[in-house]
């Protein structure tokens, strides 16, 4: 058996992603950016192939990665974790800055910047594990770096109780971004409207 709350256990991050397909820039979440080697400085990403982001990365071979802190909001999250960049602008909002290689980063609720260049890719089923050289740097603020449980736990909205009085009428929560589906029954095809898993990864409010 393979329990997810200890696979929770292990070390994240939580990081913006971004890239771009030449001329429209995208951005999403990922939860592991690890250096992997000091000279020349080179960093490893995963990228889940549902994201739109790891297309665009394997088709121009650059990004940025902006460190998120434990100051960042929710919205950050719902943002660029919540949505797809094939039917939605990740930059319509907010404040961003250009790195030397073009691409926005986040200048605020973050600690650091790394620009870098795709030297090497690897298919690991449902991700991709990218190889890139760091091209530039820059520090950002001395905040906190966010990881993956303190967002679980103070950021993540809490699904709220189902209130006695609807005792008879289903809520069922789903585990990943929080969203609560009203109903007795969920249909097979549900995809959750903020996160957009399936139906297997909601669960009944009691």
């Amino acid at each position: 058996m393979i329990e997810k709350e200890a696979m929770y256990k292990l070390t994240y991050g939580l990081f913006v992603l971004t890239t771009t397909d030449g001329e429209k820039q995208n951005g999403c979440i990922v939860n592991t950016v690890s250096m992997i080697t000091d000279n020349p400085k080179r960093i490893t990403v995963f990228v889940n192939k549902a994201n739109y982001s790891e297309q665009l990365l394997k088709k121009t071979g650059i990004c940025n990665v902006s460190v998120l802190t434990e100051s960042a909001p929710f919205s950050i999250y719902r943002q660029f974790g919540f949505a797809s960049g094939r039917d939605t602008d990740k930059f319509a909002e907010g404040r961003y800055e250009t790195s030397e290689n073009g691409l926005y980063y986040l200048p605020e609720y973050t600690n650091a910047v790394l620009s870098a260049k795709v030297i090497d890719s690897y298919d690991y089923g449902t991700h991709t594990l990218f190889v890139a050289e760091v091209t530039e740097a820059k520090k950002l603020s001395d905040e906190k770096s966010v990881s993956y449980e303190y967002y679980l736990n103070n950021v993540k909205p809490k699904p709220e109780a189902a209130p006695k009085t609807e005792e008879k009428k289903g809520r069922w929560v789903c585990k990943i971004c929080g969203y609560v589906h009203e109903g007795e029954e969920m249909p097979d095809d549900f995809i959750c409207p903020w996160c957009k898993h399936p139906k297997e990864d909601f669960e009944k409010i009691d």
